[in-house]
């Protein structure tokens, strides 16, 4: 959350985000191993969740970090969405949508999309760059894709920036993470505007069409260079498919 948070306010930005998790459920740190804080993705709210752990234990939960986080990450978004869940092409207007098992529950269905930090940009339910920050999650956003069968046949390329969980490192690794979407977004531009002067259309290079081959050819480039900035956080790339 801190690169969405990072993103979603840089003066080079704001750029259009989306943030998810890919477990099953979402697992805070409670008073043992053996006792997390469970919750649902797509239907329990950061604001809930921050109101409950407040309540059980706020001593606990200051000095361990998550009453900071679950601030943080309350004014960012509404609350934790999973990957594998995503409606890929759907368009994210309106009321949020919600897991069938929990859509009646009271106040699940009432935030919307354009609460959240980054929305705008994101409307059309697509992407064009995943960064994850933990191995084990690249390899499940990769093989989601690959499950998924590529129904829109659009490209997207997917990155993982290891980070480790804590706050100081989430910090840095936010810093590093918009170092590379300025990079990123700077060769998109000057791609699309080749590609516009050489006669081609806007749609054609927005939609991840064949106008999009430059952007996507100097990609591997970019994070070669943005790793020699940042050497102590291993990054992975591969292009896959929506």
């Amino acid at each position: 959350m801190e690169a969405h948070l990072r993103l979603t306010t840089a003066p080079t930005g704001p750029y259009p985000t989306i943030s998810f998790g890919t477990g099953s459920l979402v697992r805070l740190p409670g008073p043992s191993i053996s006792q997390p804080n469970v919750y649902n993705f797509n239907s329990t709210s950061y604001a809930n969740m921050y109101d409950e752990l407040l309540a059980k234990d706020k001593r606990l939960y200051n000095a361990n970090g998550i009453l900071p986080m679950l601030e943080r990450n309350k004014n960012v978004k509404f609350g934790p969405e999973r990957w594998q869940d995503w409606k890929v092409g759907v368009p994210r207007v309106g009321k949020r949508w919600v897991n069938p098992q929990v859509q009646q529950r009271d106040g699940v269905t009432e935030a919307e999309y354009a609460e959240d930090k980054g929305y705008q940009g994101t409307e059309a339910g697509t992407v064009d760059i995943v960064i994850t920050c933990e191995e084990r999650c690249w390899d499940a956003v990769v093989d989601d894709l690959l499950s998924r069968g590529s129904p829109l046949n659009r490209p997207v390329h997917v990155f993982n920036v290891d980070i480790k969980d804590n706050h100081e490192e989430a910090l840095i690794g936010g810093r590093a993470i918009l170092e590379l979407a300025d990079a990123l977004n700077a060769a998109a531009r000057e791609e699309r505007e080749a590609y516009l002067s050489s006669g081609g259309s806007a749609n054609g290079f927005d939609q991840g069409s064949a106008g999009r081959e430059g952007f996507d050819e100097r990609v591997p480039d970019i994070l070669a260079s943005w790793q020699e900035r940042w050497p102590l956080l291993p990054a992975l790339w591969t292009l896959a498919w929506f």
